[in-house]
Parts: C-alpha cells; sequence; structure tokens
C-alpha cells in the first residue's frame, strides 16, 4: 500500500469513527468494522495497530475538536471495540489462510499422488513389457506363470506352456537388416496375440516367445494352441515392400500343475523346443519324460568331463593290433576309459560323443594323447621292437592351429621316438578342404610320426585323396570284417579290392573288429597286412600289454 492510499484509509476511518461518536446509541460495531479493514490493508502487527490508532485519535481529538469526558469516554469504548475486532479479525484472516493453505496442500497431495501413480504405472509397464512389441516381457510372465500355477495347483487343475523360437531369424537380419527383422517381430508378435488370444503371449527376448494355456484340459488344449501360433506364422509378412517368410518351432509341454514348479515348466519347455528345431523347426514337438532324462543325464556326464580329469578318473586300456603274416605284436590302439564315482567303469562310446559336441574332446584327446606316449615308452626296454600305439585324434584336435607343437613337445617330453606313435583320423576329418590340418600331418608325418584313417569304408571312402595326404595306414571298418562269415561274400571281394588299391598306394591295411580265426585266414589270403579285434586279444591296460611283450609270444 502506498502512502497516499495509506492516508486515504485513514481520513476514511476517522470520518466513519467519528460520525460513530456523533452518534446515539454508540454503535461498537463499527470498531469491529474498522478492525477487519484493518486487518484487510496488512496492518498485521501490534505495534502497527498500536500507532494507527493513535494516528486515528490525534486526529478525532485535534482536526475534529472531539473532547470532553462523555466522548473521551465513548471514544475509549469505541477504540477498544477496535482493538478487540481486530484481535477477532487477525485470527480469522489467519484461520482463513490456514484452511487455504490446507486445503491448497491437500490439493497439491492429491495431484502429486495422482502424478506418482501415474508414473509408476508407467514405469511398471516399461518394466514389465518389451520395448520392441510391447509384449508382456520375462518377469511379467514369470509372475503370472507362478500365479497361474499357484491357483491351478490347489484345484488339481492343469497348466500348459508353449515356447516358441522363430526358425533361422537372423538370416533375415542378415538379408534384409535389422529395421525390417524389427517390423518382422512385430508383426509376428501380433499375430500371435491375436491367434492365441485369450491365453498370454510373451517376448522373452531376441526371436523367443512364450505362450501361457491356464485351466488347460489336457494335451490337446495345448497342441491346438501351438498350431494356431505356427499357423499364424506361415503367411509371408510384408515389410518396406519385402515378402519375409517366417517360421516357427514349438515345445510344448503341458501337466497338473500340483507336479511341477514354473522353473520346471520353463526348463521343460526349453528342452522340448530344442527337439523340435533339431528335427527341422517349422514344427511343434511335445515333452516327453523319458527323452528329457535321458538328456540330462547325458549333460550331467558331460558336465563331470572336467572334473573327471582333475581327479584322474580316465584310464587307458590297449587293444592289440596283430600281423595276419606271423602274428606278431605290431601295435596296440589307445582306448580311453572312465572310472565314474557313481556310474562305475564307461566305455568311450558313452562319452566320447558329449565331449566332441561340447568342445571337451581337446583336453580329453590331449590327455589321452600323453597318457598313452607316456605308458608306450615302458614297453621299449622289454624288447627290440616294441609296438607302437595308435591315439585317436577328434575332429577338433586335428584342426587345433597347435597339433604340431603339441605332438611335438609331448614326444620331446617322453623320449617316444616318432615312428611308434600312430595318429588315427576318421575320413571326415579331411574332407573339409582346409589346408592347415592336411599341412598339419604333412609335418608330423615328416617328423616320423605314422598317419592312419580308421573306420575307412564307412565314410566317403574315396581313395584319390588319399595321394595327396600324409598317410601310411588304413583301418578297414569292422562291418566288412564281419561280413566274411558268409561263403563268396560281396564283402571279402570289397575288401580285396580295397586292400589291391591301398598297397598300390604304398599304404598298410589292418581289418578291425577280426573276431574268429576264420575271418583272419580270409584277411590273410587277401593280402590284408594287420587285424584288430577280440581274435588277436580284448582291451587290456599297459601291464598285460608290457607282460605280453616281454613274453614275445605271436598273438
Amino acid at each position: 500500500m502506498t502512502q497516499a492510499q495509506l492516508e486515504g484509509l485513514l481520513q476514511r476511518l476517522t470520518d466513519l469513527l467519528a460520525q460513530t461518536l456523533r452518534t446515539e446509541p454508540l454503535d461498537l460495531r463499527v470498531g469491529h468494522r474498522v478492525a477487519t479493514e484493518l486487518v484487510a490493508a496488512h496492518i498485521a502487527s501490534a505495534e502497527a495497530l498500536g500507532r494507527t490508532l493513535e494516528v486515528i485519535q490525534l486526529r478525532l481529538i485535534r482536526d475534529l475538536d472531539l473532547a470532553g469526558d462523555d466522548v473521551s469516554d465513548r471514544m475509549a469504548r469505541l477504540l477498544a471495540a477496535v482493538a478487540t475486532g481486530y484481535a477477532r479479525a487477525l485470527r480469522d484472516r489467519t484461520l482463513d489462510e490456514q484452511e487455504s493453505i490446507r486445503r491448497a496442500a491437500m490439493t497439491a497431495r492429491a495431484e502429486a499422488e495422482l502424478a506418482l501413480r501415474a508414473s509408476e504405472a508407467r514405469f511398471r509397464h516399461q518394466a514389465t513389457h518389451d520395448p520392441l512389441t510391447d509384449l508382456p516381457n520375462r518377469t511379467l510372465f514369470a509372475e503370472r506363470l507362478a500365479a497361474a500355477v499357484d491357483a491351478a495347483a490347489g484345484g488339481g487343475r492343469r497348466v500348459g506352456l508353449c515356447f516358441l523360437d522363430l526358425d533361422r531369424f537372423k538370416r533375415i537380419n542378415d538379408s534384409y537388416g535389422h529395421q525390417i527383422g524389427d517390423r518382422a517381430l512385430v508383426a509376428a508378435a501380433r499375430r500371435l496375440s491375436r491367434a492365441v488370444e485369450p491365453h498370454l503371449v510373451a517376448r522373452l527376448g531376441g526371436d523367443a516367445f512364450v505362450i501361457l494355456v491356464e485351466r488347460s484340459t489336457g494335451t490337446g488344449d495345448v497342441v491346438a494352441v501351438a498350431e494356431a501360433a505356427l499357423a499364424a506364422l506361415a503367411e509371408p509378412v510384408l515389410v518396406d515392400g519385402h515378402d519375409v517368410t517366417i517360421t516357427g518351432s514349438v515345445g510344448i509341454v503341458e501337466r497338473r500343475a500340483a507336479d511341477s514348479s514354473p522353473d520346471d515348466l520353463m526348463r521343460a519347455a526349453g528342452s522340448t523346443l530344442n527337439w523340435a528345431k533339431t528335427a527341422g523347426g517349422a514344427r511343434w514337438a511335445l515333452y516327453d519324460a523319458e527323452r528329457d532324462d535321458q538328456e540330462q543325464a547325458r549333460q550331467a556326464l558331460s558336465a563331470a568331463i572336467p572334473t573327471g580329469l582333475e581327479r584322474g578318473e580316465f584310464f587307458l586300456d590297449y587293444q592289440p593290433l596283430a600281423s595276419l603274416h606271423d602274428g606278431s605284436l605290431l601295435g596296440v590302439e589307445a582306448l580311453v576309459r572312465w572310472r565314474h564315482p557313481q556310474l562305475g567303469v564307461l566305455r568311450p562310446d558313452t562319452f566320447i560323443g558329449l565331449a566332441e559336441e561340447t568342445g571337451l574332446i581337446v583336453p580329453l584327446g590331449g590327455w589321452v594323447l600323453a597318457e598313452a606316449c607316456r605308458e608306450a615308452v615302458g614297453w621299449t626296454a622289454a624288447t627290440t621292437r616294441p609296438p607302437y600305439v595308435s591315439v585317436n585324434l577328434a575332429v577338433r584336435q586335428v584342426r587345433r592351429p597347435g597339433l604340431v607343437q603339441e605332438v611335438r613337445a609331448l614326444l620331446r617330453r617322453t623320449g617316444l621316438p616318432p615312428d611308434r606313435l600312430q595318429l588315427e583320423i576318421t575320413e571326415s576329418t579331411m574332407m573339409s578342404g582346409a589346408e592347415e590340418p592336411v599341412r598339419a600331418l604333412r609335418t608330423l608325418a615328416d617328423l616320423g610320426v605314422r598317419i592312419a584313417i580308421d573306420d575307412f569304408g564307412t565314410g566317403y571312402s574315396n581313395l584319390a585323396y588319399l595321394r595327396d595326404l600324409p598317410v601310411t595306414e588304413l583301418k578297414v571298418a569292422g562291418e566288412f570284417v564281419r561280413g566274411l562269415r558268409a561263403p563268396e561274400a560281396a564283402d571279402e571281394r570289397i575288401l580285396a579290392s580295397l586292400v589291391s588299391l591301398a598297397h598300390a598306394l604304398n599304404l598298410t591295411v589292418t581289418a578291425e573288429g577280426v573276431e574268429t580265426g576264420g575271418q583272419a585266414d580270409r584277411l590273410r589270403a587277401i593280402g590284408c597286412d594287420a587285424g584288430q579285434g577280440w581274435h588277436f586279444g580284448r582291451p587290456a591296460p599297459a601291464e598285460n600289454i608290457l607282460a605280453r611283450v616281454k613274453e614275445g609270444a605271436p598273438c
């Protein structure tokens, strides 16, 4: 308030009070009204009120000549009414302001709560939905699956899952780019949602989706959902002028909710999806508990291989390779065994395949090679013609860049002469067209290491490529030898041809799987050089081989 406005207010209030003092009866309510105006004019302290009343009183007495005992008494009462009214008005204004503040605070709090709830809902949606397809993500699906299993378990109901993965989707990204790939994913997600509604569809990441089938009445319900999902994906998706073809594979699991947990369901569905993809894709596969148990056992066995190596659970037996001309012991093949702490002694056919699949064949094969060389050195002092040791090399071992250095270091460390080591490889190992494995084998052959083709006749049986390989021996597969039991067998004519061609290439031939003397005689008759099988001796520990070498007896 400006000084002029304040002067005008004081003059008006002074005139109002003067008029009241002259009027009978004295109306003290005017004092309350004056007080209200003072409060409204923001004269809001006792000091300010006191100075204001002094000014008003001075003007009443001096300027308006209001004096006398009677007037003084009336003035005192009226000014007291102003003071009383002022206190009341100030209190009322304070209460009003407090109420306004309270209401404003309540409004602000309500608005903040609404904004918070909206923000929480937005963050919750972002946290539980896939940003690309807006489908529920893994987090929300896990919540819904857990709730469905809990609800169904109490009533003995069933629940099902369809674990779906798009087949070879990486090729779409590689062919058209990730932008079109993303649009194709969005289109696939929409189709899936429409096709299987009202069932929940979630994107787990990448091109993997999962469908929850609650209140299933049996496997047929979930199979129908899987077929609807695959049918929805069958028609090409048009994206930016490109017809993008999408197929999917589905793993199906359906069971009583009380018999499983969410994690078990997801794991089982994931395993079954792998079966569908392994079978070629664009199909569904149904969970099989027996098959799953077998695969879990294989996985457990695979996972135990590194520990088995550390604990010394693997050992070698050796099977004789004998001359078909005089029965002498030419060499022995190292055959790995596993003394498993729970399963007992395991033959290689139970774990070698697993080791090859996982890449563990490299450390396992390295151990076999080193152990075979170490034990073969022990046979040197027993005879002037100690047998060579033959070791199988897996594909991964042959194609490793450090194979030559590994073998050189091993021969140097053990002292085994190179010509007493034979490395067996399969035909398929050498058919990749890569130059490095062939170069490595040539280097080893130049060192004096023997190179043999194992199981010849079961693969490509291409003698022509042997001209370019540093091979010294062919080991003919036992399937041909078993055929020698029949008179004038076709297998005998095949073997004779193989032996003749191999000799023309300066290769020796060893027949595997020789079980009888009759087979040995017929192999000898067609010119085969050596034989291996139970007729010449079963696999045995290194000590037995040493004893046999010392005896010098023919096989």
